[in-house]
């Protein structure tokens, strides 16, 4: 049989049982033929797993494809039906039924010991098992499935579930309608007992007209339903910074000590900050570490479905997966519902260009899908608005479309069809700013930002620490007696405050100096006075 053929295949537990109990597509019929029996392969190997599912084993009585654990599917199988179902399945086909044994073996292998709740995460999205689980439509499927067909033309039934990232045993059933009703048709023999299914004339007709409606056929969308619990579950709200997490945190960095005591509460409040200070002392390099104190990711879906319009909020330009490590082997034993993303708590930075459209649900006009804006896709993580009080929209504008949301912890968007709904403004807000906050807002905004946290100029001391750091990551040797004709000559005398990036500017001048003289690169007065001198020119 075609599954012995493609043992290397990965399946799903429930789409590797319902293989063995037959479940692989009949071929065209022939018009005026009879009905045909199932064939004695499938009614054995049927029959021993209802045997299974039944309790004449060891194994706990419930439907083969609906199981916690994949091992209970196949735990207790007596060998003797175990044999006597391999031989039925496999026929005549010299050494098949002792193939099909060793394939029953390896899934006990591959499956081992049960996934403890330490294994993970606490919040891990279910893998769905029925339509109803996903929380779609048997219509919503059907228009992703039509419309991918039409882009591609034709496509195995895996092809189709690792395109929507919905299991087998919801999409085969599908597939099976859409032929039916000739929407599609057969195109061959495909892996592991699968076919390949071809979009037909009404197909097409059908595919393009919901294509007209939303051209989106990526990963089957979460319904929000799903995604407000998930967010609950997985809230910045519910996790605490410490001590030895913030320093983790912020060890790449030099911070100073004061300020660093007074972010972790800040941090640990989860509400919001301003940063203030002036320019390169280091406002946005604390803001992007930040949600690294928490230590943690979380699971968000690829795409949410509000009432048939689809928003697609996994974004790789702000969102980190993590390498989630799936098996390589026959079944994906994950547990994990596809459609969700794994990723680190994000991080989204928005500087000087952000705009009101960012703000806000914006759909493609061409497409008709939308996008999630920027305070969706950094729930659960950091938001930080850079250079704030600089962006080409208005201030005030900016504060009223805020000022409820960082009251309420929650937020309303406005979709394209007119409804408006309820959403979570769950994220740890950032305002990163060179300007006095009193000057760019009033007191009741000031109010719902709870720290104001200055980042002050570094003392001496962290100047010349900041040096040797520099040095190290330059890969240039330290010499404390040009530094000292730095800060004597270039600093004190004239009068001028440190920075936490010049350090760094200036050692990348003097390396640029070294080069162009074709000479070691050292530390020198007189390269330290060539640096000096193109830096502060306008300074």
């Amino acid at each position: 049989m075609s599954l012995l053929a493609d043992a290397d295949a990965t399946l799903a537990p429930a789409e590797f049982l319902a293989r063995l109990r037959g479940g692989d597509p009949e071929p065209e019929p022939t018009v005026g033929a009879p009905e045909q029996e199932p064939p004695a392969a499938s009614a054995a190997a049927t029959a021993l797993m209802h045997s299974v599912a039944d309790g004449q084993s060891a194994a706990p009585a419930r439907p083969a494809t609906d199981f916690d654990d994949p091992r209970d599917a196949l735990a207790g199988v007596d060998p003797e039906a175990l044999a006597a179902a391999a031989r039925a399945a496999a026929g005549d086909e010299p050494g098949a039924a002792q193939r099909l044994a060793a394939l029953y073996d390896r899934v006990e292998a591959l499956l081992g010991p049960p996934p403890s709740a330490e294994d993970g995460p606490g919040f891990r999205p279910p893998c769905p098992n029925a339509i109803e689980e996903s929380g779609l439509t048997e219509d919503e499927v059907e228009r992703l499935v039509l419309k991918y067909l039409l882009n591609v033309g034709a496509a195995s039934g895996r092809a189709v579930c690792r395109q929507i990232k919905l299991p087998f045993t919801i999409v085969d059933p599908i597939v099976r309608k859409l032929r039916k009703v000739q929407y599609l048709t057969f195109n061959g023999a495909a892996e592991a007992g699968d076919y390949t299914y071809q979009i037909t004339e009404a197909g097409r007709e059908a595919a393009a007209k919901f294509a007209r409606e939303c051209t989106y056929f990526g990963a089957a969308p979460v319904p929000l339903e799903q995604y407000l619990a998930a967010m609950s579950a997985q809230s910045i709200t519910g996790q605490v910074a410490t001590e030895a997490g913030l320093r983790e945190a912020f060890k790449d960095l030099l911070i100073n000590e004061a300020m660093f005591e007074r972010l972790g509460p800040a941090i640990n409040s989860g509400r919001g900050m301003f940063l203030f200070g002036e320019p390169g002392n280091g406002k946005t390099s604390i803001a992007e570490r930040i949600t690294r104190a928490f230590g943690s990711s979380i699971w968000i879906p690829r795409a949410i479905t509000v009432d048939g319009d689809i928003l697609r909020l996994f974004d790789p330009g702000v969102h980190e997966e993590v390498s989630a490590g799936a098996g390589e082997g026959l079944l994906d034993l994950s547990g994990v519902d596809p459609r969700w993303v794994h990723v680190v708590r994000p991080t989204v930075i928005a500087g000087g260009e952000l705009t009101m459209q960012e703000l806000e649900v914006v759909q493609n006009p061409v497409t008709k899908i939308c996008e999630a804006p920027l305070q969706l896709k950094s729930n659960c993580g950091t938001l930080v608005i850079d250079d704030f009080g600089r962006q080409t929209m208005p201030v005030d504008v900016l504060l009223n479309r805020w000022i409820v949301p960082l009251e309420k912890r929650y937020d309303f968007l406005n979709l394209p069809s007119g409804k408006k709904v309820q959403v979570p403004f769950d994220q740890l807000i950032v305002f990163s700013t060179n300007l006095e906050p009193r000057d760019l807002v009033d007191g009741a905004f000031l109010r719902r930002i709870p720290y104001k946290i200055e980042v002050p100029d570094p003392s001496r001391e962290e100047f010349t620490a900041l040096m040797k750091i520099m040095c190290g990551a330059l890969k240039i040797e330290f010499d404390p007696e040009p530094i000292e004709y730095l800060i004597e000559t270039h600093y004190v005398k004239a009068n001028r405050p440190f920075r936490c990036c010049q350090p760094r500017d200036l050692l990348m001048q003097v390396r640029n100096y070294c080069a162009y003289k074709q000479r070691p690169v050292t530390l020198s007065n007189e390269s330290f006075d060539f640096a000096v001198a193109n830096y502060f020119s306008v300074m």
